[in-house]
């Protein structure tokens, strides 16, 4: 069992920045493939960008490449999603997830999910 915990979402400018967390608890972290979705309201969850389990590759969906970054911190059980020059289409609920397969972008491939963090760009 995991536990995920995400963190740092907010009210923000547009072209603004934030920088989310998820804390995981329970079993080895490096063991799992991380990713973070969003959803916005009436549409339905989004892939936004995976990272393998060393944390030495990444995936992202097209509109956020060169805007987010995500990374991971091993020792620290955390993983972080860097969002730079916010848009209003990215107000949504953000999650992070946790499951075996690398690089994944289906939300049915993760087996463990936080709970959500607000993010909200005004224009």
């Amino acid at each position: 069992q995991v536990q995920l915990v995400a963190s740092g979402g907010g009210l923000v400018q547009a072209g603004g920045s934030l920088r989310l967390s998820c804390a995981a608890s329970g079993r080895t972290f490096s063991s799992y493939a991380m990713a973070w979705f969003r959803q916005a309201p009436g549409k339905e969850r989004e892939f936004v960008s995976a990272i393998n389990k060393s944390g030495g590759g990444t995936y992202y969906a097209g509109s956020m490449k060169g805007r987010f970054t995500i990374s991971r911190d091993n020792a620290k059980n955390t993983v972080y999603l860097q969002m730079n020059s916010l848009k209003s289409e990215d107000t949504a609920v953000y999650y992070c997830a946790a499951g075996l397969r690398d690089f994944a972008a289906n939300p049915s491939d993760y087996d463990y999910w936080g709970q959500g963090t607000q993010v909200t760009v005004s224009s």
